[in-house]
């Protein structure tokens, strides 16, 4: 069990690190990758569903995603490395999916707020389809201190996807969902 849990931290700590690496690099360079990012309903632009949540458009974005991202990542890689790449990698292709059919046409999304979204829906609903007394009390806690984001799920401010926002926490949903079916260790 210590095993998944260490790997779970290792891994929220590469895709970290990857996001602020490839913002250094998009900084560092002269071509901004944020154009690869998500646009909606073209066909030719597909790839920015898996891209996206890596890229940040400025420091200031990447900023505020991280303390969200150490925070709800570190608390589902608790549970293991498993349970953290199905609620990131199922979060990520909701959201962008979401984000593809429904923003506004000639817009381009990028970032990790999606994946934030997915992690806070799947942190809040996991202790419901569990019923394990850590998924409860982890449940409980993020459900007292975060539960005034869920309203990011709303359209609020025309920079600012909500699209990512909603469909990222449907993700996280349905990941918890997924992960309260699957054969559990005995443990945290």
């Amino acid at each position: 069990m210590v095993r998944h849990v260490k790997a779970g931290f290792v891994s929220l700590g590469l895709l970290v690190g990857l996001m602020w690496v490839i913002e250094f690099i998009d900084w560092l360079l002269p071509i901004q990758f944020d154009v690869y990012g998500i646009h909606p309903r073209n066909l030719s632009w597909l790839q920015g569903i898996l891209i996206a949540p890596l890229m940040h458009g400025s420091w200031a974005h990447l900023m505020a995603n991280t303390p969200p991202l150490l925070i709800f990542g570190g608390l589902i890689a608790l549970q293991g490395v498993g349970d953290f790449w199905l609620a990131t990698i199922l979060s990520a292709l909701v959201s962008g999916i979401g984000v593809w059919f429904m923003s506004q046409p000639n817009s381009v999304t990028v970032g990790a707020s999606g994946i934030i979204f997915g992690y806070l829906g799947f942190l809040l609903l996991r202790g419901f389809f569990e019923r394990r007394f850590s998924s409860v009390l982890i449940s409980l806690g993020v459900g007292a201190f975060y539960s005034s984001m869920i309203w990011g799920v709303l359209p609020s401010s025309p920079n600012v996807s909500w699209q990512a926002h909603l469909f990222g926490f449907i993700g996280g949903v349905l990941a918890a969902n997924l992960v309260s079916k699957l054969p559990k260790e005995k443990g945290f």
